[in-house]
């Protein structure tokens, strides 16, 4: 049974009050949190910066990256114990959910959904051309069955009355192929995000996008930060610690653009500065990042109607089952 919201907003209130004393010993015996991610891209910038800053680190929490790159995995990884969280898209909360097993969603990362289609250079949509026509008949590189990227190709196709076995050849791989593959000719359409979006513009592989995804679709609970519902049960003072990092990454990546771009530059170093800021100043442009780690109902939606109409989800899953927001609650009421 899960612990009361009192007992929970007890802990956490003694966390935000801990003085530089107790900071410094729990520090010395720092708990490790692993958090996969199915690729490492700039989507996923407030985490480094989080990380990087130390707002963890201030919390007696030592959070490393652990990088899976295929559709499940990253989820995979924390079912199975090998990971604390996962960041990706809620959607693998309700898919396991219909399989038994409980993850929560318990703060937001991504609030876009982090996708940009890109056609190889001198192959644009014509003026005036639909989508259903201009993809009739192409290749397509994506992400792996089950990775969020490939769920919002799936629901395009769908909604433009184009059949994924028929009318186009979706040629699923790890989402750091996709560059390389249109580069070759394998594919003729890539869908992508940064920095590897930016780095196939500059080398003339591609051009700019040709469909936006995140201004297309607008709020989506695309990448939030993911957890067995028993850490809630059991450790919920270490749930608000990791939460109250994730949200100072956040509000810091926002207030503080050039220390997130030398963050990034670190994260990412062979991109040019010039590159990685294109990149950082595309995704403040789309309003990529959430600003307060809230999950919106409305964000969930977009979300579940893209998998459900996908194909991918087989049946609708309420929010609160899948996704909790009482840290994130408690935070802000504290800091208030």
């Amino acid at each position: 049974m899960l612990k009361s919201n009192a007992r929970i907003s007890s802990l956490f209130v003694l966390a935000l009050s801990a003085s530089a004393a107790s900071i410094s010993i729990a520090q010395a015996q720092s708990k490790t949190l692993i958090v996969a991610e199915p690729v490492h891209g700039t989507g996923y910038l407030p985490l480094y910066v989080a990380i990087k800053n130390g707002y963890f680190k201030a919390e007696g929490l030592d959070v490393q990256i652990l990088t899976v790159e295929s559709g499940a995995g990253h989820t995979n990884a924390v079912l199975t114990k090998q990971a604390f969280a996962f960041i990706g898209g809620p959607e693998h909360n309700a898919f396991a959910k219909i399989k038994g097993a409980e993850l929560r969603g318990v703060v937001n990362v991504v609030d876009r959904g982090n996708v940009y289609y890109n056609a190889r250079a001198g192959l644009a949509p014509a003026p005036g051309q639909s989508m259903a026509e201009f993809f009739k008949g192409k290749s397509i590189a994506v992400s792996f069955f089950g990775g969020t990227p490939n769920s919002i190709t799936r629901y395009y196709l769908k909604q433009w009355g184009l059949d994924d076995k028929k009318d186009v050849v979706l040629k699923e791989m790890a989402t750091g192929a996709v560059l390389a593959a249109v580069k070759t000719g394998a594919a003729e359409i890539g869908v992508t995000t940064e920095p590897v979006l930016t780095r196939g513009v500059q080398q003339n592989i591609w051009g700019e996008p040709f469909l936006n995804v995140p201004k297309d679709l607008g709020p989506y609970a695309y990448s939030t930060l993911n957890i067995r519902l028993e850490s809630i049960q059991q450790e919920p003072a270490i749930v608000a610690k990791f939460v109250k990092g994730v949200v100072a990454g956040l509000k810091a990546t926002y207030a503080e653009q050039d220390k997130a771009l030398a963050i990034a530059k670190q994260e990412f170093p062979t991109m040019s500065v010039e590159d990685l800021k294109a990149t950082l100043d595309r995704s403040f442009a789309d309003e990529m990042w959430s600003k307060d780690g809230m999950i919106s109902a409305a964000s969930w939606a977009t979300a579940e109607k893209v998998v459900l109409e996908a194909g991918i989800l087989k049946k609708p899953v309420a929010f609160d089952e899948i996704i909790d927001m009482q840290f994130v609650k408690i935070l802000h009421a504290a800091l208030k």
